[in-house]
């Protein structure tokens, strides 16, 4: 059977320049076996940078991981700094700029996977008009694409009504189990219809059985180290690590130190309401039960 999983080391990260300060290392592309769903990049933006305004045949979700860049949508221009998160939809025009001084860096997450033979299914269109460039505002009502989140979001001690206010309120209230919490980015609350953006985080005692999944994962550690199993080879993953998982490919998660580790995951498309996971505990129950109940 062929690799249905991808692991790239922080150390080999390799931004190649597309023009204007512009530079991005693409992680999960139509080159990576089992990819479909899922383009998976880091981007830098130079101070004074800019992305030319253009519309894309995919859903694109962003995560921004230091410094700030401008984010023109046709609903105004958004300043994103570390720790804010948005979608553009299929087909809306947007561009980036850094007016700034030093150089935004972002997690780009684009579904389905953009198609070379079709131009990366990216066609560029006529420069927005430049509006008041806003902060990004999660307890705004008139915002409808973007959020924020920071380490403190992920603690299930320290939430309280001024904390959610600030990370989108109820909407991306903690999942807590297992020595796990989960914090949901973007997914079709926010607009998004192909995937879904989250922050995961393991406690010391955290671990995921193995699994797999009807839909492609990525994984982007931020913090802290984990010991992930793909298809019963074993990886340690450290800040900048990046990892796919495609469908069916079986994997498991635990923490491999003293204090937590945190990771920005994807999914794409979008779950299923239901049979999203496939734990091997479950059939190996039920195989269990089977063979207990035979005549």
């Amino acid at each position: 059977m062929s690799s249905r999983h991808v692991v790239r080391r922080a150390s080999e990260e390799a931004l190649v320049g597309l023009g204007d300060g512009y530079t991005r290392w693409s992680i999960v592309d139509e080159t990576v076996p089992g990819a479909v769903h899922t383009g998976f990049a880091i981007c830098a933006l130079a101070p004074g940078a800019s992305v030319p305004t253009h519309v894309n045949w995919f859903e694109e979700s962003v995560y921004v991981l230091s410094g700030s860049a401008v984010l023109d949508t046709p609903d105004g221009a958004y300043l994103l700094g570390e720790g804010d998160y948005g979608v553009v939809a299929t087909g809306v025009p947007y561009g980036w700029r850094n007016p700034g001084s030093e150089p935004a860096r972002w997690a780009r997450m684009q579904a389905p996977q953009p198609r070379g033979r079709f131009d990366g299914d990216t066609i560029a269109v006529p420069p927005l008009r430049h509006g008041p460039v806003r902060p990004v505002d999660p307890r705004d009502p008139r915002n409808r694409s973007f959020g924020h989140i920071s380490p403190a979001h992920m603690e299930p001690g320290k939430q309280s009504q001024d904390l959610l206010a600030v990370s989108a309120s109820m909407r991306t209230a903690l999942l807590v189990y297992s020595g796990i919490t989960v914090k949901m980015m973007v997914d079709s609350d926010l607009g998004a219809e192909l995937s879904t953006m989250f922050m995961v985080q393991y406690e010391p005692d955290g671990v995921a059985g193995p699994h797999d999944h009807p839909f492609e994962e990525t994984y982007l550690i931020l913090e802290g180290a984990t010991d992930a199993t793909f298809d019963g080879t074993t990886y340690r993953l450290e800040p900048g690590d990046v990892a796919f998982a495609g469908v069916g490919c079986v994997h498991s998660f635990t923490n491999a130190g003293n204090g937590p580790v945190r990771w920005l995951e994807t999914q794409a498309p979008q779950p299923p309401s239901r049979h999203s996971y496939r734990f091997a505990r479950d059939w190996t129950y039920l195989r269990e039960t089977v063979d207990r109940e035979a005549p």
